[in-house]
């Protein structure tokens, strides 16, 4: 903005007469008012703020990104509004800059924040002027689908390179254990010759050896069916019944643990078309990392709801919690916060649930416990028939 317009209007204002301030004024009221309608019809948000950081603008858009209100925002600090924002670093340069962020409240999202410096020229002298900065003005971006779309296109790869490497983990694993097997059993027929102690005490070597060989080949077996791919076989079921089997699983483990599972089950949820046996896995691993993360003497409550589409699963438990920043990595494989935690459960979850057509969300403050809610659909929603038109005729 140039000043000398305004020099020049401040130097007529003695000649401008009452009326034509007046009109002058309407004008500029109107423009505004357009302006701002403008800028309340972008998706974009768009923030100004003065020298100091004071917000003097904010659109619609801005205000349900950030969860702000416009009337009590205007005046205050922007980095006092959007807590965890480094409005020094940003606002110390000269010339445009772009950031991606990532915000948790009032909603989880991605924004590519641009924020530019406000400058006007100020005439100092016949001989030239001077740019001031003024302020910023910041255009906010929501690019949460498309960051979404390659986290999941990352995620794929990743679980592809997984399932490789596991597949041939377990080959170089199975080689070895079916030798074992065989010179078991070799053992086993030089053994019957023999007499007495020593023969029991030797057979029931070999009987624990080939027991643990069994389990060893049975956790192989189960881990590459957890991560591979594999289409869910869907029949109508009850996710209460399933959420319940869950619980008695664990049983043994929740009255060693001293913990205390609340379930809140709500009696009519409709039948959801599921694979139980992949469903009752997902259900397995949050359980488990629920306990994992209260340790001992903690509460667990299991609640289910629903409403228009979907059938809301959530596990809340009463542990550490996480920080925003491992929630960020929640995802990734092998990411784990537990000392001696495989980093792949919630992984698989979220495959399980996603080959459902379903969501996943976490929720969780540091020291304060974490919520995990899977949400399922229970209606087909991929076509939907329109009524058709009255006919002037029918009419």
């Amino acid at each position: 903005m140039k000043s000398g317009f305004l020099d020049k209007l401040i130097e007529r204002l003695g000649r401008i007469g009452p009326e034509d301030v007046q009109n002058y004024l309407l004008q500029l009221a109107q423009e505004k008012g357009l302006i701002e309608t403008v800028f309340n019809a972008i998706q974009e948000g768009i923030i100004v703020t003065d020298a100091n950081g004071r917000i003097t603008y904010v659109n619609e858009a801005a205000c349900e990104l950030f969860g702000l209100e416009a009337d009590t925002s205007i005046g205050k600090r922007l980095d006092e509004r959007v807590r965890g924002l480094d409005w020094k670093s940003l606002s110390q340069s000269q010339g445009a800059v772009s950031r991606d962020m990532e915000i948790f409240y009032p909603a989880n999202r991605f924004l590519n924040f641009y924020i530019v410096p406000l400058l006007i020229e100020r005439r100092e002298s016949p001989a030239g002027t001077k740019a001031e900065p003024v302020g910023h003005a910041i255009i906010l971006r929501d690019i949460t689908e498309s960051r979404r779309s390659t986290e999941k296109t990352i995620e794929s790869e990743r679980f592809n390179a997984l399932t490789l490497l596991a597949a041939g983990v377990a080959h170089e694993i199975g080689n070895p254990l079916n030798s074992l097997h065989i010179h078991l059993q070799l053992m086993e027929r030089k053994v019957r010759r023999l007499d007495g102690k020593v023969k029991e005490e030797l057979q029931e070597a070999i009987a624990i050896s080939r027991a643990e060989i069994t389990r060893l080949d049975s956790i192989v077996t189960q881990f590459l069916q957890a991560i591979r791919p594999s289409k869910p076989v869907l029949h109508p079921e009850n996710v209460n019944s399933i959420v319940e089997e869950a619980v008695r699983f664990f049983a043994p483990e929740i009255a060693d643990r001293d913990i205390v599972a609340e379930p809140e089950l709500r009696p009519d949820l409709p039948l959801i078309e599921l694979d139980r046996d992949q469903m009752k896995q997902a259900f397995y691993n949050v359980i488990k990392n629920s306990f994992e993360a209260m340790k001992r003497r903690g509460i667990l409550r299991i609640r289910t709801d629903m409403d228009a589409t979907h059938v809301n699963i959530s596990f809340t438990d009463t542990g550490g919690g996480m920080s925003a920043e491992s929630l960020s990595h929640v995802f990734e494989p092998y990411f784990t916060t537990k000392s001696s935690g495989s980093g792949l459960g919630l992984l698989i979850v979220r495959r399980i649930v996603r080959e459902h057509g379903g969501e996943m969300a976490i929720e969780s403050n540091e020291g304060k416990g974490l919520t995990l809610t899977i949400r399922l659909p229970y209606l087909d929603k991929r076509v939907r028939m329109l009524e058709a038109g009255t006919s002037k005729a029918e009419a």
